[in-house]
Order: C-alpha cells, then sequence, then structure tokens
C-alpha cells in the first residue's frame, strides 16, 4: 500500500484550525440558548403565599435516636387548600448547600410530623422546605432548626 503520511505538525495545525472554525461557528448559538427566559410575572402574581413553621422536639439526641419535627403549613386568607396535599421538604445544611433527607405531605392550614435520627455526632442544621407548585410559592422556614447529636 502506498500511502501518504501528513506530518505531525501539519496535522496538528489541521486540527487546531478545524477545532476553531467549529467553536466560532457555534458559539454565538450556545450562548443565545444559555440564556435564561425571563420568568413571567403573571404566572408569579397567582400563586398563593404560604408560611411554613418547624420544631423539633429535643435540642440534643443520641446517635440513632429519634427526634419529632413537627410543623404547619399556613395558607394565606382565602386560599382553600382542604383538597390539596403539599409535600414538606426536610433539608440538612452540608457545606453551603441545601441537602434533602426526608419528606412528608401535608394539607394547607393543617399540621406535620417527621421522625428524624442520624448515625453520626454532629451539630446538624436543618429546614423544612415547601416547594413551589401550581396552587402556592415556594415557603421555607424562617430559622434554621440546630440540633445536636451525640
Amino acid at each position: 500500500m502506498n500511502q501518504t503520511l501528513i506530518p505531525p505538525v501539519r496535522r496538528a495545525f489541521a486540527a487546531l484550525a478545524i477545532s476553531c472554525a467549529l467553536v466560532a461557528g457555534l458559539a454565538p448559538a450556545a450562548s443565545a440558548t444559555a440564556a435564561p427566559a425571563p420568568a413571567p410575572v403573571s404566572a408569579e402574581a397567582g400563586k398563593k403565599k404560604v408560611k411554613l413553621d418547624a420544631s423539633l422536639s429535643k435540642k440534643q439526641v443520641k446517635v440513632n435516636e429519634k427526634v419529632t419535627l413537627k410543623g404547619t403549613l399556613q395558607a394565606a386568607e382565602g386560599a382553600d387548600g382542604t383538597d390539596s396535599l403539599e409535600a414538606i421538604i426536610v433539608q440538612q445544611l452540608q457545606g453551603s448547600v441545601w441537602v434533602n433527607i426526608a419528606d412528608t405531605t401535608c394539607r394547607p392550614n393543617s399540621t406535620f410530623s417527621l421522625k428524624l435520627s442520624f448515625s453520626f455526632s454532629a451539630v446538624v442544621t436543618l429546614r423544612a422546605y415547601h416547594p413551589e407548585t401550581t396552587l402556592y410559592a415556594s415557603a421555607y422556614t424562617s430559622s434554621n432548626l440546630t440540633l445536636r447529636v451525640g
């Protein structure tokens, strides 16, 4: 077989030129699709506000001991939430990120209760969170809950 070999330097320049051409051609399209669309103002205005309160049954527990988190989900005036079952998520602060660790459901203008336990010794920061739904805006507890495990 008689093959013409392209010198490695030429091959590198050819690859670099093709890469630059592809990036230059795709960059405007990528920046146009990466820009987030503005949220419609009317969609947020139609959501009913809720208030989420929660508390722990104890401030200090032993490892693997259960602690009860109790709370209420209060809907704004005029909101009839007896037909909807809303999600309540318990989140733990890990580093600087809130991580979901447990969840339950609750009707608006009602209470919820959840048993938690931890298998490690630490000071744990928790909050309860209600994600946005088609009827209600998102909400979380106004203050963080601190639990000493160990």
